[in-house]
Formats: C-alpha cells, sequence, structure tokens
C-alpha cells in the first residue's frame, strides 16, 4: 500500500498512478528490476531495469500498465503545488518539462541511475523524520536536488536548448490555459495569443523556440487526449462528447477525430 504524507506519496508499484494523477500528483519513478509496459496518452512505452519515467501532467493518463512478475519499482508522487514550490528558478525547466511529454521515459547510464537512487533514497528517509521543526523545508529542499538531478539528466540526453526569461514565462501561461481546458471551447492559436498578450505568431515562434513544436501541436495534442479519455467512456454518445469539446456539429467532430487520432470515433471504440 501506498506510505502517505500530505505532500509527498511513496509506493512500489504504478498500479495507482491513475488515481493520484486525478489528486493532483506528478509521478516520478525509478525501476530497479524487471520491467513494465503502459500507454500514456495515445503511445505505448515500457520501463525497464535503469530507467526513470516522469509524468509531467495529469492529463497524460497512465493506462493499460502490465507489470512483470519480478517489477521491482519505486516510486514518488509529488503534488503539482509542491513541485512549484520546489522548482529551481531556470527557464530550462519549462523545456524539460515540455519534452517529457513525448519522452517520459528516461534511460540511465549507471551514474545516473546512482544519483538517482540517492535522491529517492533521501527522500523515503526525510519523510520519516516527520518531527523535524523544518520538516517541510528540508522535503523542499530534497524534491528540489531530485528535480535538479532530473534537469542534469535530460541535458545530457536531449540537449540544452536557449530559453529567455520571457519566452519561459509566455510558455508556461498558454499551457497553464490548456491545463485549465480552454482548448475545450478554443482550438485557434489566436485566442491563446490574446490571453497571453502577444500576437499569433510571435506566440508560435516562443512554442517552436521551447518545445520544438507549434502552438497547434500543444493544442491539438491536448484536445486529443482529452477526445481520446472520452471514447472510452461507453456511457457518452458521440454527440454529448462533441458538445462538450465545443464542435459546431457531429460530423465536424468526427472529421477531426479521423485527421488527429488516425482512426473514427466509431472505429475507436471498437
Amino acid at each position: 500500500m501506498p506510505e502517505t504524507q500530505e505532500d509527498i506519496i511513496t509506493a512500489q508499484s504504478l498500479a495507482d498512478t491513475a488515481h493520484f494523477q486525478e489528486e493532483g500528483y506528478i509521478t516520478h519513478a525509478l525501476c530497479r528490476r524487471g520491467s513494465c509496459s503502459f500507454v500514456l496518452g495515445s503511445a505505448q512505452h515500457c520501463l525497464s531495469a535503469g530507467d526513470c519515467l516522469i509524468i509531467p501532467q495529469q492529463s497524460l493518463r497512465l493506462r493499460n500498465l502490465h507489470e512483470s512478475p519480478d517489477l521491482q519499482i519505486e516510486v514518488i508522487y509529488v503534488s503539482v503545488e509542491f513541485i512549484a514550490m520546489a522548482t529551481p528558478q531556470s527557464n530550462y525547466g519549462m523545456h524539460g518539462h515540455l519534452a517529457l511529454f513525448e519522452n517520459p521515459v528516461m534511460h540511465l547510464n549507471p551514474e545516473q541511475q546512482k544519483v538517482c537512487s540517492i535522491n529517492f533514497e533521501y527522500i523515503r528517509q526525510r519523510l520519516e523524520l516527520s518531527h523535524h521543526h523544518f520538516h517541510r523545508d528540508a522535503m523542499l529542499n530534497a524534491i528540489q536536488c531530485m528535480i535538479i538531478d532530473f534537469f542534469d539528466f535530460h541535458v545530457e540526453l536531449h540537449g540544452k536548448r536557449a530559453v529567455t526569461n520571457q519566452q519561459a514565462n509566455i510558455m508556461q501561461a498558454f499551457m497553464a490555459l490548456l491545463e485549465r481546458g480552454d482548448y475545450r471551447q478554443h482550438r485557434q492559436v489566436a485566442y491563446y495569443a490574446s490571453e497571453v498578450c502577444v500576437s499569433p505568431k510571435y506566440l508560435s515562434e516562443v512554442c517552436h523556440r521551447v518545445s520544438g513544436q507549434s502552438a497547434i501541436y500543444w493544442i491539438t495534442l491536448y484536445t486529443s487526449l482529452e477526445i481520446s479519455r472520452l471514447l472510452r467512456r461507453r456511457d457518452l454518445t458521440l454527440e454529448q462528447i462533441s458538445d462538450q469539446l465545443g464542435f459546431s456539429s457531429p460530423s465536424h467532430f468526427v472529421r477531426y477525430v479521423k485527421k488527429n487520432l488516425g482512426a473514427s470515433p466509431s472505429e475507436f471504440r471498437s
């Protein structure tokens, strides 16, 4: 059973991940032995010994989990609010955060595995010192160390992208609108540009600089993830889903799904 403590939860399995995602926790896992496979969004992933998994957003719900009998895994769930406080003021944070959408699994080398293991063990040990007068500050420090090392791992694996403070702030505001669910009614770049007080062209330039992807890519990704989630709900009709997502007609919804999910809504459900 998971071991709970206000902002941080530790576990030995990913079985409860979807529940904790719904409750507002970010997932961090280190696989020590064995393997497991799962689906995030619409992509299949595999986690093997020496790999680290980070699920950065609630919208990327983990499902179809299959664990090998010999799986040994450590999981640390951290609340979104606690992560926000612990994340250092680094523009790289936004780039790394967005890159995890497509690459949530990091294949660590032996030295990185050792560093990650030290962080996970230290967090577990500090959690036990609950009567420490500055326990919350100590936990913020422990989580921050883990995040900084994740930044370092990611730079080694994927390189570093130069981002200014202004670009990072614009991208963060844009992603906050998507996380809020604005894509359910607004799928035009112009809407988001207006909300963050820049031109559509500049928002697209910032998105490319920070994430390597266009603004419409992120809008479509969030919309597609939500469509996939809703289509798995058999209690909702296609017309109801179309209405919830603000499509002008069911036929428009069907065309959108075919284009972005590669199959019709009916085929997706079959």
